[in-house]
């Protein structure tokens, strides 16, 4: 029995097909997510949370940054209350209210992945997918040059 070679050509084609049927759905999330990461400084699909945390009181800007996971710049005092860009806090009380805009549960977790970096748990996914799209950029052209000579 004669054993015939496949064209590297062929092998990468077949690779380039089933790795893109693989790799549809990454590819829609991350089209998906990029479009509305466009949107990032607008409201566009955000809702407002408003969330009320009880701090130590008499704490300045500088400490109510770390507690709050947030940059806190004071931009007025009256009174008691000193007022920042997403909200306030009561210095007499410790009392803190925070505005926060936030995607959908499923668009944040997609932005996210979107963005993610060495911290982030999967970010060999990122890497992963990076690499299978230049694959798809070469293996288009070694396909279509093979094919036309």
């Amino acid at each position: 029995m004669i054993k015939r070679k496949t064209p590297f050509s062929f092998q990468v084609r077949v690779i380039h097909r089933y790795l893109g049927y693989f790799l549809s759905g990454i590819m829609m999330m991350y089209a998906v997510s990029g479009v509305i990461m466009i949107f990032r400084e607008t409201s566009f699909l955000k809702t407002t949370v408003v969330t009320e945390q009880q701090l130590t009181p008499n704490l300045t800007g500088g400490e109510l940054s770390p507690l709050l996971r947030m940059g806190v710049k004071v931009k007025k005092i009256e009174g008691d209350i000193l007022y920042f860009k997403d909200g306030n806090y009561n210095s007499k009380t410790g009392m803190a209210i925070v505005r926060k805009e936030k995607l959908p549960f499923v668009l944040e977790k997609m932005e996210r992945l979107h963005k993610a970096t060495t911290n982030s748990p999967l970010y060999f996914l990122n890497i992963f997918f990076g690499l299978s799209l230049v694959f798809f950029v070469l293996s288009a052209f070694w396909m279509y040059t093979r094919l036309y000579r």
